[in-house]
């Protein structure tokens, strides 16, 4: 296992949508586990292939939030079957370092992924796992967490995070 580096908004991989996967075999397990690896070092509850610079439709939770107790869920292919309620919560992203906006997802969803045995798996999810699965799923179609924002909110970002990486290059 190896912690990989996560690419940060703007970089344009973050932008591209990730490839299916065929099969689950070794190259993608290695993929995997270095994902979960890398998430826990962040630390993150979550993170997707495109943010280590790989289009592969692979994502990695575990919004356990306690280190005893992990519930690591590796899931290729991951698809949203359907989506229950609405509620606003603060959303935070690896790729965009110290930025954290309210986002309107659904609490409530039924989820389809392969494991990595390759076995199909449905589940429903609820609360910030059920968020979790909706946000790295997008980053599989190139779309971010600030992509939900209005316009205005958007504007808002942009100068706030300029500042942020103004900071950051101080900061070096």
């Amino acid at each position: 296992m190896a912690i990989r580096k996560i690419l940060h908004y703007p970089d344009p991989v973050l932008r591209q949508k990730a490839e299916s996967i065929a099969e689950v075999d070794d190259e993608i397990r290695t993929l995997a586990d270095d994902m979960a690896e890398t998430m826990y070092a962040a630390p993150g509850v979550g993170l997707a292939a495109p943010q280590v610079g790989v289009l592969k439709r692979v994502i990695v939770l575990d919004c356990a939030g306690d280190d005893d107790q992990r519930r690591l869920i590796c899931a290729v292919n991951p698809q949203i079957l359907s989506l229950e309620g609405e509620s606003c919560e603060e959303e935070g992203c690896l790729s965009v370092p110290s930025y954290y906006a309210k986002v309107t997802r659904s609490p409530r969803a039924k989820v389809r992924y392969l494991d990595l045995d390759g076995q199909l798996v449905e589940m429903d999810v609820e609360g910030l796992l059920a968020v979790a699965f909706q946000h790295e799923i997008d980053h599989l179609d190139g779309v971010l967490f600030i992509d939900h924002l209005s316009p205005l909110k958007k504007n808002l970002f942009k100068k706030k995070y300029k500042k942020i990486l103004e900071q950051k290059q101080e900061e070096l």
